[in-house]
């Protein structure tokens, strides 16, 4: 599959490398999210470049392997003896007689064999004598960020640059698949923004074939991704995914998922948090409220692949190691529409919150859900709304439905949101703007303005 996107990456660390003196260079986040592609594009390998990818052997196997991997740059660096990380990089950086960049990949593993290293990074990065830019890289989010944002460790305040590769835009599925936008939401919502699973999955005529292959057998390449990367950040990966397990099966309330786990709510609130930080899960708060004083946060699990895993792999782990498959992929092909138009819902706020709506920049949308007085039945009535944004200036309110299911009529769905807008004190003394967000052409098309997936997804 092509390189897609990563331009303003690749832009930021290439102006990096071209600063006057060398830098130190910091770059991190979950595995396969591109990090090493990025880099090793970036780097100069006819030059004297040098990438070295740890693994997790002992210590001298790994400055073994580091001076086996300069030797292919320097001839006979490897041939001497070097008995500790500091005599290796001083005798490199003596040896390049002009200036490269190394690149210390999956940096986590030095630092498990070799504590001290941070100590030693420090030492030559504060003696400025060094003559190549360096780049540590790695997958491991907690420890990478504490090696650089942790104020009691050596490379506090040392790096250059500090760059953490979050998920790519759902827009660039289309281009990465070459598939339409309304196939693309279908893809986003099981593979999300990670650029090596739609690699993997680019290999399969179908998105069932590629779910079969990858995520529903216990070969498959991504059949136990998600315990891999809870294995990469949590000490305590069993709590994790039984929270995790739980919200991805309707235990979405604080109070819900500590009785599932038969704990205090107090005992898997910094799990949760921790969770959060990761870009796994977020706390759905409704319209209009605190995050702080309401009591109706919602937890859901973001992140697509590990949304699908939880959903449709875990519950039914035991069908799977039968070889039955065909059973779970149908269990998906029945619910699919409606596991879907969750994501859609998500990048329809999204959109809004980016591209703004009829000339008009909007904060951040979000749902809502609550009560609302219906005039006609003289009561309150409970009710949703999918997207709820209000703009900068405090002056428009927009309300937005989001179908991803077939047979709309535009007309019902506009008539449902301005009874509900009648209804709600937030939505008055504002100018009220309204859109359906759907996957099809609906019944009464000109009754309100409307958005397609390929609007929606359109490039940024």
């Amino acid at each position: 599959m092509e390189f897609v996107d990563r331009k303003k990456e690749y832009d930021r660390l290439q102006k990096a490398l071209v600063r006057e003196k060398p830098q130190f260079i910091v770059v991190y986040g979950r595995r396969r999210i591109g990090k090493s592609t990025l880099i090793k594009k970036l780097m100069n390998f006819g030059r004297g470049d040098i990438y070295f990818l740890a693994d997790r052997t002992s210590e001298p196997s790994q400055r073994q392997l580091f001076a086996a991997t300069v030797d292919q740059v320097i001839e006979g660096f490897s041939t001497a003896n070097y008995p500790t990380w500091e005599s290796l990089l001083l005798s490199l950086n003596r040896s390049v007689d002009h200036r490269i960049t190394v690149c210390l990949d999956e940096f986590p593993y030095l630092v498990k064999s070799c504590p001290a290293l941070p100590s030693i990074l420090q030492k030559l990065l504060d003696d400025k004598k060094l003559k190549f830019d360096l780049i540590i890289c790695g997958s491991s989010q907690q420890m990478m960020q504490g090696f650089v944002l942790d104020s009691r460790e050596p490379l506090y305040g040392r790096a250059d640059e500090i760059m953490r590769m979050k998920p790519m835009e759902p827009a660039f599925v289309s281009q990465a698949l070459h598939c339409e936008p309304e196939q693309a939401v279908r893809e986003y919502a099981v593979w999300g923004g990670v650029p090596r699973y739609w690699e993997l999955r680019s290999h399969y005529d179908s998105l069932h074939a590629a779910i079969d292959n990858l995520l529903l057998t216990p070969e498959g390449t991504l059949y136990e991704e998600p315990s891999k990367l809870l294995y990469d950040e949590m000490r305590d990966t069993v709590q994790a995914s039984s929270i995790l397990s739980f919200i991805g099966n309707g235990a979405n309330k604080l109070s819900e998922i500590a009785s599932r786990a038969e704990k205090q709510a107090t005992d898997i609130t910094s799990q949760l948090s921790r969770l959060k930080e990761l870009g796994f899960i977020n706390k759905e708060i409704p319209f209009g409220e605190s995050e702080k004083k309401s009591k109706k946060g919602l937890y859901h699990i973001s992140d697509p692949l590990l949304r699908f895993h939880y959903r449709y792999v875990l519950p039914y782990r035991s069908l799977i190691g039968l070889g039955n498959s065909k059973a779970v992929l149908n269990v998906f092909s029945n619910t699919e529409s409606e596991y879907t138009s969750q994501i859609w819902e998500e990048l329809c706020r999204n959109f809004i919150s980016t591209n703004g709506f009829d000339g008009i920049m909007f904060q951040m949308a979000s749902r809502w859900w609550g009560s609302y007085y219906d005039e006609v039945k003289g009561q309150y009535l409970p009710a949703e709304l999918d997207v709820v944004a209000e703009s900068f200036d405090g002056k428009h309110l927009f309300l937005g439905e989001c179908k991803w299911q077939e047979h709309i009529d535009a007309k019902v769905e506009l008539a449902r949101l301005q009874a509900i807008a009648n209804g709600l004190p937030f939505a008055k003394d504002h100018e009220m703007h309204y859109a359906l967000f759907l996957r099809e052409t609906p019944k009464n098309p000109d009754a309100v303005r409307l958005l397609y997936p390929d609007e929606v997804l359109a490039m940024p």
